[in-house]
């Protein structure tokens, strides 16, 4: 599995925008199967960046409603990168 594959997006909330100004940390979605070395060897190669830290997290389903109809958000797997000192990544200018 490739690098792409494993990191699918990264994921912009206000929460994690302050994560990332005030404890240098950012969040992406990753795939379903991948483990945390895993998620930090995709880093190293995307961004040239070794993290600190990484942490995943499972996130479940919410139960959703459209007036009568019931339906469930996606599940998602997080991972919550840490990064060294004075390192960033930037996010928006990406190409």
């Amino acid at each position: 599995m490739s690098a792409r594959d494993i990191i699918i997006r990264p994921i912009i909330t206000e929460k994690s925008m302050k994560q990332n100004s005030e404890e240098n940390k950012i969040s992406f979605e990753v795939a379903k199967d991948a483990n945390k070395t895993a998620v930090a060897i995709a880093i190293k190669e995307i961004y040239g960046i070794t993290p600190e830290k990484v942490n995943i997290v499972n996130v479940r389903p919410k139960t959703k409603r459209m007036g009568r109809y019931v339906g469930k958000t996606n599940a998602v797997r997080k991972a919550i990168v840490k990064l060294p000192e004075g390192q960033d990544i930037d996010l928006f200018n990406e190409n």
